[in-house]
This record gives structure tokens, sequence and C-alpha cells, in this order.
């Protein structure tokens, strides 16, 4: 991502307004972010039904990022298919599209708001920027934002035990 992110689209909300993932989830997220550095991190969350029908997240998938890149991701279509047919094999769906931004904030870029394929699943991303991290426990920024119709509407982050 360059720049700082697209602001938020005002408007109506298309929900979630707020959603809960388990700490051990988030931290999974964070350290995959921190493991693919200096490069995009990327992955899926599977659920039991899409975010934006209030399904519950079940389990974090890490994907390999295609492009390999600092300033973009591109989940490796040799991943995207093999979860894809899990999920289906299963009665799962992507929950939410994981990525993380290097040096700027968990806001979607207009790269990202382009990409947004799937419009029932939450887009979490997790900053690694040292301005972004919490003051208090020095972690990296991990938001969640719905991406409908190329606006970007940011849903609350719960983080349960």
């Amino acid at each position: 991502m360059v720049g700082g992110g697209a602001p938020e689209t005002p408007g109506t909300h298309p929900g979630p307004a707020t959603v809960g993932l388990p700490a051990s989830m988030v931290q999974a997220l964070i350290d995959h972010a921190r493991s693919e550095y200096p490069n995009e991190a990327c992955g899926l969350i599977v659920g039991d039904r899409a975010a934006a029908d209030g399904g519950r997240a079940l389990r974090w998938e890490p994907c390999r990022n295609r492009a390999a890149s600092p300033y973009r991701y591109e989940i490796d279509p040799d991943d995207l298919l093999r979860l894809t047919l899990a999920t289906e094999d299963t009665g799962e769906t992507f929950w939410g599209i994981v990525h993380s931004h290097t040096h700027t904030p968990a806001r979607p870029s207009p790269t990202d708001l382009g990409q947004a394929f799937y419009p029932d699943a939450l887009y979490l991303l997790v900053s690694l920027a040292a301005d972004e991290a919490d003051p208090t426990s020095t972690a990296p920024s991990v938001r969640a934002w719905r991406i409908v119709d190329g606006g970007a509407h940011e849903v609350e982050l719960k983080v349960t035990a």
C-alpha cells in the first residue's frame, strides 16, 4: 500500500458493526505479518457463514503472497484454490481476507478497494508501522473493514479470550 489509505466511506454502514475474534487468532495474524516482513503478508479467515450474515470466524489460514512485495499482496492462486475447495466441501466460507501493511496504517488503500472481490467478507489489515502500534502494549494495529461497492466501512474488532 502506498499512502495513508482510503478514508471511511460516509453513508449507511452495511454491517456488521462489531465482530469478535479470539486473541490467539489476532496474535496469529500479527505473527504471520511479522514473519513475512519486509513484504506484505496475506491469508484467509474461514467462517461458518459470511461475516455480513453474522457468521463466526473458525480458523486462520495463512497464505503465500504471490506478489512478494512490500506494497501489495496477491493470495497465491494454489492456496486460494485449495481453500476454496476445502470450504465448499465443508459448507464453510471466507469470513475474512487478511493482509498486512508494512509501513502504513491498517486502512484499505485505493488498490485494496479495487481488489476487494468478496463483498460479504471482512477485510482485516495488520499495520506494522511503528507509529500505528498500541502505545501501551506496542502491539501492531489490527482493524477490520467491510468493502462494498468500492466503499470502506470500519467494523469494530473486539478481541475475546
